[in-house]
């Protein structure tokens, strides 16, 4: 098990205002002096540090995703392809003002746009709706109303069929998650309750129609699998509804899902990545295993205000402190997208210990992760630039931690 994470060698915590902290061992002193001299950095001039890494990336991320001259779009998606690059310039545009980053931002959704005319796939993460969303968005920025409302008519264009799973890469959870990401970036209402509504019902009607007899109230499949996690599972799906107005039929359903996955989970504090994989305690990423569903948990506990929600979401977090060190770079199946369990849990409880393992996580990638990906000992990613997988997703953390109060998981925490 051990050879999927680093061992965890940082202190539990560290306070902004102590000195620097010499190594008390010979393991300590193998995570590295310049490691502990981050962790005891004072905040400001961490995050200092943070935004500049971010912005020195943000040049290889685009030359080796987009190229000097507009290289045509081979991978038009979020997760793995050019429109992760612009999401994650939309997001520099945000932070720095430049004007530079929303044009070329614009010029690659103009490409993705044309590259996935013809795709049937229509979530945010993996699909048509996400190139649409994000074009409305950022010409909303751009204060360009022509091109807002091409891609408000082109989102509209995106149409449901009945043989679309309901996770969230790839299903119904992914097209409702775009839906409320234009409502909120473009305002209340440009998405109509109603098709929100239809889009809801029908996730619940399909979850409740698999349910079994002792099992949780809603279960849904993907290729066949009864998956938990965020990506494909009961975590992700969860996670979308409970951003919609549930019936109060519905909203116990949800509550009751979530119970029976704390109830079910490991000893170790860690879920299954499946009902059909639930003796081997393993995986602790975002797509499957703790780090989604600790998210998730703290949604529930701030929509429903449930304190036993909460409690598992920091037993969770704790296996991802222990465990979650991953010898990858990326947000979906990396340390990146680990880092943000300690972030949300920070915007909920606004603790310091959370804050400072965000800070840790992120340090320790700010530190280490070109040399070990250099060396071979951590993996890159298949596409080692992107914004799931690979150093975009890495840059991207960067930048949320510069504003914790203001991060969100992208393509995950509205």
């Amino acid at each position: 098990m051990s050879d999927r994470f680093f061992p965890n060698l940082m202190p539990d915590f560290v306070s902004e205002a102590s000195p620097f902290l010499a190594p008390q061992s010979e393991k300590e002193e193998t995570s590295g002096d310049s490691l502990m001299k981050l962790l005891s950095m004072p905040y400001p001039s961490l995050s200092q540090r943070f935004q500049r890494a971010a912005l020195d990336l943000k040049e290889t991320i685009v030359m080796e995703t987009w190229g000097v001259n507009a290289q045509s779009v081979q991978d038009f998606t979020l997760y793995s392809g050019s429109l992760g690059t612009a999401f994650f310039l939309l997001k520099t545009y945000q932070v720095s003002n430049n004007k530079n980053d929303l044009s070329l931002c614009l010029q690659i959704v103009k490409a993705c746009d044309s590259a996935s005319l013809a795709s049937r796939d229509l979530t945010f993460i993996c699909g048509r709706a996400g190139v649409c969303a994000i074009g409305a968005v950022a010409a909303k920025h751009a204060n360009d109303e022509a091109l807002k409302n091409y891609y408000l008519n082109q989102f509209g264009e995106v149409k449901l069929s009945r043989d679309h799973p309901d996770e969230l890469l790839y299903g119904r959870s992914g097209y409702l998650w775009a839906c409320l990401f234009l409502n909120k970036h473009i305002g209340e209402g440009t998405i109509p309750p109603t098709t929100i509504r239809a889009v809801a019902s029908e996730i619940i009607k399909n979850g409740r129609e698999l349910a079994k007899d002792g099992g949780p109230p809603l279960m849904y499949e993907w290729y066949g699998e009864r998956y938990w996690g965020a990506a494909h599972g009961l975590a992700g799906i969860m996670h979308v509804l409970m951003d919609v107005e549930l019936k109060p039929d519905e909203v116990e359903d949800v509550k009751g899902t979530l119970n029976y996955m704390i109830k079910n989970r490991f000893p170790s504090g860690n879920y299954p990545p499946s009902e059909e994989d639930r003796k081997r305690d393993v995986l602790v990423h975002w797509c499957h295993g703790a780090p989604g569903v600790a998210l998730t948990l703290v949604k529930a506990a701030k929509v429903f205000g449930v304190d036993e929600f909460l409690q598992a979401a920091v037993d969770a977090a704790e296996v991802v402190w222990n465990r979650g060190l991953l010898k990858r770079v990326g947000i979906c199946h990396g340390i990146s997208g680990n880092a943000y369990v300690f972030l949300s849990l920070y915007r909920m409880t606004g603790n310091l210990e959370f804050l400072y393992r965000a800070k840790a996580f992120t340090s320790f990638l700010l530190d280490r992760a070109h040399k070990l990906i250099s060396a071979g000992e951590m993996n890159g990613g298949d596409s080692p630039y992107s914004l799931f997988e690979g150093i975009g997703g890495m840059a991207y953390l960067f930048l949320d931690t510069t504003e914790p109060s203001e991060s969100r998981f992208p393509a995950y925490e509205l």
